[in-house]
């Protein structure tokens, strides 16, 4: 489904527009821009999430006139060029998740589900954000970005491949290995339980 504006223009529409008028792109930066900040706050933590999602616009700006106008929604392409980004701290989300895992202090991550009734409740979720963080933390960089951005950033399975530029059999490969490493860990219980497609 495409992405529009109050105007019903498409991002791809305003892609093209800003091939002759660079500054309209600030359009798009408004539509993803809180969206691509969220997730990379919860994966390197709200100091960097700025830095990274600016480098993310900036990259987007200089390769416009390569995007493929025949896709109306820019965000695949965004998650896409931020996991690039993301990369390049890729040593720092594994150390973030590995700290998370022993102190069971996340620093980022919101907490899955409503309010915990009681202390049991509050305690079982605790070691179960531990168990995740670590799980997490053991992934392959491909793996966890394709779980990442199906789990956090709500991608479709043929998003995400546009996203990393590969094939929905390998999306659909990375992340029934992902998920099972995850189950592994951490059970049945997994709070980051994404569907299995058709």
């Amino acid at each position: 489904m495409a992405v529009t504006s109050r105007q019903g223009v498409s991002d791809a529409a305003v892609i093209e527009q800003s091939w002759r008028e660079p500054g309209i792109f600030a359009a798009l930066y408004e539509r993803h821009a809180p969206h691509i900040s969220r997730y990379v706050a919860r994966r390197l933590g709200d100091d960097i999430a700025d830095d990274v999602t600016a480098e993310t616009f900036y990259r987007a700006f200089e390769k416009r006139r390569h995007y493929d106008l025949g896709r109306p929604d820019a965000r695949p392409w965004l998650y896409g060029i931020a996991a690039n980004v993301m990369a390049q701290h890729h040593r720092r989300e594994t150390r973030m998740l590995r700290a998370f895992a022993r102190s069971g202090a996340d620093p980022v991550a919101q907490t899955y589900g409503t309010q915990m009734e009681s202390a049991d409740d509050r305690v079982v979720a605790a070691g179960m954000h531990r168990s995740l963080a670590e799980a997490l933390a053991g992934l392959s960089r491909a793996h966890r970005e394709v779980l990442l951005l199906i789990a956090w950033a709500d991608l479709s399975y043929e998003e995400t491949a546009q996203a990393l530029g590969t094939s929905v059999g390998t999306v659909r490969s990375r992340l029934h290995r992902a998920r099972r490493k995850i189950r592994t860990a951490i059970g049945d219980g997994n709070p980051m339980s994404v569907s299995e497609e058709a």
